[in-house]
């Protein structure tokens, strides 16, 4: 198999595995919403602070398995930034462009929404995260209507999106620091750099090495599942300089053998832990209290245009091509769809707020948020036809 064929082959699982994930993180957020507002909705919140090793169940899915969900995203950004569809100047253009344009007018809508409140106003990250998985998963049920290049140009988007939550959770999230435990990790660091430039090609040093890394950022007053991200940066994806991509490298290993779990098992559970919101005594009014006004806003609203308006720009300025096949109106589609920001978006508003009645307003704001981006963006791709391929 050709190298061009394979880096195909491997973008193609990719998409296949995000996009039937996201159908059973759909599944899960519906169950979890429907159980909380059920008569065991006592249950299901008293299952999730039941105490464990000295924590909660609901801290070890937010900082324990979410640690893979992260280390999985590392590797993925790793991937495409080396040698997938993040390589060039060229391919990280148009999503690079619309990525910080759908990042940064969310986060301004919420922060005009939020203004007078410093509380409330730590939140001006949520809406700037896009959620692969469901947005892939929405896509996914379109089938063949959807040119394969916007399904790689949401993928790609969506991964420089991650690597800005995580930017913005590691400058923005993180207080009380222990500067010996953040020596620890530093350390730590160090072994696993001296590892990659050793090329040692077998997982479990570096495992084990993560494994520590973990516990040094946990009690560093660095949010733990930082330590995912780090590990993947050091995971070899190449075994010599001058080879070519090897899909049997260490990242491609270890990326493959996560994939399955972190969608099917690790996000879903995190999905279930999160979106459960009582919506006892909701009403208009609730909604537009500045918390799930700004989230659902900024999800909805702001996404969308900062996301099309950024593309627009590029392509109009010739920084970057409208995707091969795709129309403009399937384009917008699709800038309505990087609205759904669930899983990042609840992780972040776990960070931002201890306090439960806000973290149940973000959990209220990224559901309409997130919900109206999906069946919004589903109709107009519904609806929409491409460009026929050039001759």
């Amino acid at each position: 198999m050709s190298a061009a064929a394979r880096r195909f082959s491997v973008i193609r699982r990719f998409l296949e595995s995000e996009a039937s994930g996201g159908v059973v993180l759909m599944v899960a957020a519906g169950l979890a919403l429907l159980v909380a507002n059920s008569p065991a909705g006592g249950e299901y919140f008293h299952l999730l602070h039941l105490p464990l090793f000295g924590s909660t169940l609901l801290h070890w899915v937010n900082d324990g398995l979410m640690a893979l969900f992260f280390l999985l995203v590392g590797l993925e950004i790793k991937r495409e930034m080396l040698d997938g569809e993040l390589s060039t100047w060229s391919r990280r253009a148009l999503p690079g462009i619309a990525a910080v344009g759908g990042m940064a007018v969310p986060a301004l809508i919420y922060a005009a929404l939020n203004w007078t409140s410093p509380e409330t106003l730590r939140g001006w990250a949520i809406p700037a995260a896009t959620d692969i998985a469901f947005a892939l998963g929405v896509m996914a049920l379109l089938g063949k209507r959807v040119p394969s290049s916007l399904k790689v140009f949401l993928a790609a988007l969506a991964i420089i999106d991650d690597l800005g939550a995580v930017l913005i959770i590691a400058l923005f999230y993180t207080e009380d620091l222990s500067l010996a435990w953040l020596g620890g990790a530093a350390g730590l660091c160090v072994a696993l750099f001296v590892l990659n430039r050793l090329r040692v090609m077998r997982l479990t040093p570096y495992l084990i090495l993560g494994a520590a890394l973990w516990v040094c950022v946990l009690k560093s007053g660095v949010h733990a599942t930082l330590a995912g991200v780090a590990l993947a940066l050091f995971i070899p994806l190449k075994p010599a300089p001058a080879a070519p991509d090897n899909v049997h490298s260490p990242l491609h290993r270890l990326e493959y053998a996560l994939a399955a779990w972190v969608a099917f098992l690790i996000v879903p559970v995190f999905g279930f832990a999160n979106a459960g919101v009582s919506l006892a005594g909701f009403n208009l009014a609730t909604m537009l209290e500045p918390v799930p006004l700004g989230v659902a806003a900024g999800l909805f609203l702001g996404k969308q245009f900062g996301v099309f308006a950024a593309s627009w720009a590029a392509i109009k300025f010739k920084l970057a091509e409208l995707p091969a096949c795709a129309a403009w109106n399937q384009l917008y589609g699709v800038s309505v769809l990087c609205g759904i920001g669930f899983t990042m978006s609840l992780f972040i508003g776990l960070l931002a707020f201890d306090d439960p009645h806000h973290q149940s307003a973000v959990k209220l704001g990224v559901l309409v948020g997130s919900g109206l981006s999906g069946v919004i963006g589903w109709l107009i791709l519904r609806l929409s036809s491409g460009r026929a391929p050039q001759a």
